[in-house]
């Protein structure tokens, strides 16, 4: 089985996106950056691959999607508790990210989003097992 995760984002400038990244909190793996890529470590097991969109045009043999006008994928991250959320979406914000939708409390779970300077999705959520149902 499969025992880690990176997910491949096109960027425009990958120096201005690595710099987004970084202030909010997020480090490079240099064994796998250069002037075509940068790895952020999420975690241990999670990657996220920011490429340049010359670059990720090599892997695929479609049109790359302006995630400015289309979804194609909504990356979440898990959170420690509400006002993580809302600190790090806030944080986001000043550093130039779109919040596109209200935070939303679901009393079980807590999440708020933005889009990046590119436009892709991320949303961070808390969910408290506690208020889960056992079912």
């Amino acid at each position: 089985m499969p025992s880690k995760v990176f997910i491949n984002l096109p960027v425009k400038d990958l120096q201005r996106s690595k710099l987004f990244f970084e202030n909010l909190g997020f480090s490079f793996n240099p064994q796998f950056t250069d002037e075509k890529a940068g790895c952020m470590v999420v975690s241990d097991s999670i990657f996220v691959m920011l490429l340049t969109e010359t670059y990720f045009k090599s892997f695929i043999d479609t049109q790359v999607c302006d995630a400015n006008l289309q979804t194609e994928v909504l990356i979440t991250l898990d959170a420690e508790s509400p006002d993580e959320v809302k600190a790090f979406v806030n944080k986001a914000e000043s550093l130039g990210a779109k919040i596109y939708a209200a935070a939303k409390d679901h009393g079980f779970m807590y999440q708020h989003s933005f889009a990046d300077l590119d436009g892709h999705k991320w949303e961070l959520a808390y969910v408290n097992m506690n208020q889960l149902s056992q079912s």
